[in-house]
């Protein structure tokens, strides 16, 4: 009788095992039963993933004065949602503790570095304003235990405010460091909820290499800038050809922003891409 129960007990822990699923934290549609790694990114697949919750983040600036042309330094501190102490320990995210993204309002700036981890648990990163006006900052970053986060700050710099962008539709061929990067939509007319199959072409086709640990990074943003997206190739295999995927939220025109390596240098491009509602 023992026996027969201590098969039924191995035979309950074997079922368990086959049903255990893995995810990918940052590609959650990925899904596997065995131990790996994302084929689309490159994250650990993990099993029982934490619930989405959001971390907050502090933002400090130095000087607090920002004037436009001067160095200032931006201090992040990322806090426990639960009990607002600070977070010691993070996850590596395509070869980097934290990737920032910086983009000003009119739409003209845009920078994509990864602030330094300190001693004190802090991610620090010097910049220079180029102008006056409001500037989103973008955090990326994926504390140990939890998902990967994806967090928007303001700054802004006194002086004259930069205009809003008039954006129209623009998939124009580019001309970048040292390739073409072309771009069509599927469907041609991007509808706001539902996917959009974002095709990218890079000429010449040698040399591609995988920049940060992905063959390409996205970031795309709406012109008000209150939508940001941050997303990586859905299909891609070193070849000139690769797809994203992307939902887009609202009506609006989004500015898009891609980047590829060739032959060890860095290739951004933008494309601007109007979205409508489901008639």
């Amino acid at each position: 009788m023992k026996s027969l129960v201590a098969l039924v007990f191995l035979l309950a822990i074997a079922l368990g095992a086959q049903d255990l699923v893995y995810q990918c934290p940052m590609d959650p549609d990925v899904r596997s039963n065995k131990e790996g790694v994302c084929p689309r990114c490159g994250m650990k697949l993990r099993a029982g993933i934490p619930e989405p919750v959001e971390f907050p983040v502090d933002l400090k600036v130095t000087p607090r004065a920002i004037r436009p042309g001067r160095k200032t330094e931006l201090e992040f501190t990322i806090r426990d949602p639960q009990n607002n102490r600070q977070i010691q320990h993070f996850e590596f995210v395509h070869e980097k503790l934290f990737h920032m993204f910086v983009i000003s309002r009119d739409l003209q700036v845009f920078v994509h570095d990864h602030p330094v981890f300190g001693d004190d648990a802090n991610f620090r990163y010097d910049y220079v304003f180029p102008k006056s006006g409001m500037y989103r900052i973008l955090a990326d970053f994926y504390p140990e235990g939890a998902t990967p986060q994806l967090i928007s700050k303001t700054v802004i710099v006194p002086g004259p405010a930069q205009p809003a962008p008039a954006l129209t539709r623009d998939y124009s061929t580019k001309e970048t460091a040292n390739m073409h990067v072309s771009l069509t939509t599927d469907p041609p007319q991007p509808i706001a909820g539902t996917k959009t199959m974002m095709f990218f072409k890079l000429e010449p086709a040698d040399g591609i290499e995988k920049y940060i640990g992905a063959w390409g990074h996205m970031l795309a943003a709406s012109d008000d800038l209150v939508d940001m997206i941050h997303t990586h190739p859905f299909i891609a295999d070193g070849g000139p050809d690769m797809q994203f995927n992307v939902y887009f939220p609202r009506e609006k025109v989004y500015r898009v922003w891609v980047q590829f390596q060739r032959k060890g240098v860095v290739n951004t491009a933008q494309f601007d891409v109007p979205v409508q509602e489901l008639r």
